[in-house]
C-alpha cells in the first residue's frame, strides 16, 4: 500500500480485505504529516517509511522492492483510501495464480451511471474514457481502466519490467503497464466497486493535464523505441538476478 495522509481511511481500507487473501500487509509512507504510521504500526502492518516526501512512483518503487525482497509470488497494489473495494482482491490473485493473466487491474468504469453515482467527477470520467481509448488502441489492448489503483502483479512481472526507471511521479503507472505490455506480459482486469468521497486520494485537474501529457510522453517513446528510431532503458526488460 503506497500511503499520504491516509490515517483516516486505513483502518476501513485494511478491514476489507478478506482474510486469508494475504501472506503480508506492507505499507510505504511517503513522509505523511498525519498518523498513518502509528495507525499502521497498530493495525500489525509492516510499515517502511520515507524521509522525504518522494512522489508516488517513488512510493510504489519501495513497495515492490519490499515485496521482491518478502519473496511475494503475487503482489497486489491498493491505494489505502478506501477508494477500491478490497473484497475483490482474491479474484484478482486468482486469475494471476491460474496463469489466465500476468498483471490484473481493477476496473473502475463497469459503467458511466454507475461510476458517475459513485462519485467519479464527470470531466474525471471523461479524461479517463478518451485516454484508456487512445492507449488501447496504441497498445492493443481492451482495458477497461489504465488509471485504476487497485492491481495484482505477478513476480515475474515484477523481475522483468525495469519500473526503477520509471518516473516518480503518478505517470509511473503508465509507463509500467506500456512496459508490461511491449514485453508481452498478459493484461487483464474485473470489474471493482469505487468510492469518491473527500478523503479518498484524487489529483486534480491541473495535475491530471500534466499527467495526461506526461503518458503521452511515455507512449511517444515507446513507439520510437519499436520503430528502432531510439532504445529507451524503460522498455529494455531486466536481466535475471
Amino acid at each position: 500500500m503506497p500511503a499520504f495522509n491516509a490515517e483516516r481511511t486505513l483502518a476501513r481500507t485494511v478491514e476489507e480485505i478478506p482474510a486469508g487473501s494475504y501472506s503480508s500487509l506492507v505499507l510505504v509512507d511517503d513522509c505523511s504529516t498525519d498518523r498513518t504510521v502509528s495507525v499502521a504500526t497498530s493495525l500489525g502492518i509492516d510499515v517502511i517509511t520515507h524521509a522525504e516526501n518522494r512522489g508516488y512512483g517513488a512510493n510504489q518503487k519501495t513497495c515492490y522492492r519490499a515485496a521482491l525482497a518478502r519473496h511475494a509470488d503475487i503482489v497486489v497494489m491498493l491505494h489505502p483510501d478506501n477508494q477500491y473495494d478490497a473484497r475483490c482482491i482474491p479474484v484478482m490473485t486468482r486469475i494471476v495464480e491460474l496463469g489466465i493473466c500476468d498483471v490484473v487491474l481493477g476496473n473502475r468504469i463497469r459503467s458511466r451511471r454507475q461510476v458517475l453515482i459513485g462519485g467519479m467527477p464527470k470531466w474525471k470520467y471523461f479524461a479517463n474514457r478518451t485516454s484508456t481509448f487512445v492507449e488501447n488502441f496504441i497498445l492493443g489492448t481492451a482495458l477497461g481502466d489504465f488509471h485504476s489503483g487497485f492491481r495484482a502483479y505477478s513476480r515475474e512481472v515484477l523481475e522483468t519490467v525495469p519500473f526503477e526507471s520509471n518516473s516518480d511521479d503518478f505517470v509511473f503507472d503508465q509507463e509500467f503497464i506500456m512496459q508490461a505490455r511491449s514485453m508481452g506480459f498478459e493484461i487483464g482486469d474485473v470489474p471493482v466497486p469505487v468510492r469518491y468521497f473527500k478523503e479518498a486520494s484524487s489529483i486534480n485537474f491541473r495535475r491530471s493535464s500534466r499527467y495526461g501529457i506526461e503518458a503521452a510522453k511515455s507512449l511517444g517513446s515507446l513507439g520510437l523505441h519499436r520503430a528502432g528510431f531510439r532504445r529507451d532503458p524503460r522498455f529494455i526488460p531486466r536481466s535475471p538476478s
